[in-house]
């Protein structure tokens, strides 16, 4: 049996003693003791990142946006005593603050020129080391879910945005800007993501590691956003939509999944359960948020999974811790 099933087999009877009434002098050091040691790597997705995603509630804050609902910390509460998660994950991570290069987080400090000029109290901040700093031997757990910072995603959406009242109804200027590098964007994801997990497994060489994909954040019929709405995509054309999505977030989700299995990890599709709850569905039914998720007070969400959506990719990440 692999040294993480065996763990994990040690957790759950740990647990089931707990529920039989075992006396908790006896069965809390027990459970503590063979809690599976969880790490959590990741960007803005991971750490939840904006308020639609729960508080903040590292104090002193360290600038990574790490939110109370975000999918580490609902599987943290879930899963009680058969883990126990330290969680570095950060806000505009790429795959390189993962395993090689520290970070200067920026918290909720926000400046787009002509748009936005938001200042956090706390910045700045200082730098925080490479994420995979935190692994050893003894990690039982890896789960991590980054890539689209490497990509470009936000840098390539607010182009889309700029670029969107330049063109016409049927016309796609995002796509004629950046149709040329995406294929080489695509390859140094691939390119990074390979030497990343070749670095996690160098630094937990036991433990179980599972990537996290991305959700569904464009519908598959872009005529359900509307043109200009700030809480859907803004001024991103319909063409240029299915283009995102095509070319770019699917890709970006197949990269990494064949990385993935090329090195033999656990790779959780958050994609296809998110289908149908994209930045432009209605209501509760909405798993990620527009640019912005209130008009009044202005509150920005820049594309990111709320609660509904982190609570959705929570159930995967279990689903794939506790299949062994």
């Amino acid at each position: 049996m692999p040294r993480f099933s065996k763990k994990l087999a040690g957790v759950a009877v740990a647990a089931a003693l707990c529920l039989l009434g075992a006396s908790a002098s006896s069965s809390t050091p027990a459970a503590a003791a063979s809690s599976l040691q969880w790490v959590a790597l990741g960007d803005s997705y991971t750490a939840g990142a904006i308020p639609a995603a729960g508080d903040t509630f590292e104090h002193p804050r360290d600038g990574c946006q790490r939110t109370t609902e975000s999918y580490p910390e609902i599987t943290r509460r879930d899963l009680g005593s058969l883990v126990h998660l330290r969680n570095v994950s950060c806000g505009s991570a790429t795959i390189a603050n993962v395993d090689r290069e520290e970070q200067t987080p920026t918290g909720y400090e926000l400046h787009i020129p002509g748009v936005i000029d938001q200042h956090d109290p706390d910045y700045p901040f200082d730098p925080v080391p490479p994420q995979i700093a935190v692994l050893s031997p003894s990690t039982d757990l890896v789960t991590v879910g980054v890539g689209g910072n490497s990509l470009g995603f936000g840098e390539i959406l607010g182009k889309c945005i700029e670029l969107g009242p330049t063109g016409s109804v049927g016309s796609s200027p995002c796509k004629d800007h950046f149709e040329g590098s995406m294929p080489a964007r695509l390859e140094t994801v691939r390119r990074e993501y390979d030497q990343m997990l070749t670095a996690i497994h160098a630094k937990a060489p036991f433990a179980k590691v599972i990537t996290v994909g991305y959700p569904t954040v464009i519908p598959d019929a872009p005529a359900n956003c509307v043109y200009g709405n700030p809480l859907q995509l803004s001024t991103i054309r319909h063409a240029d939509l299915n283009w995102l999505r095509e070319s770019a977030l699917e890709p970006l989700n197949a990269v990494i999944q064949q990385v993935t299995a090329a090195h033999g990890d656990r790779y959780v599709d958050i994609y296809s359960s998110s289908k149908g709850h994209s930045v432009c569905a209605p209501g509760q039914e909405k798993w990620v948020e527009g640019i912005l998720q209130h008009l009044v007070p202005t509150t920005w969400a820049l594309v990111h999974p709320n609660a509904r959506g982190q609570a959705n990719a929570a159930t995967q990440v279990e689903d794939a811790i506790l299949g062994g």
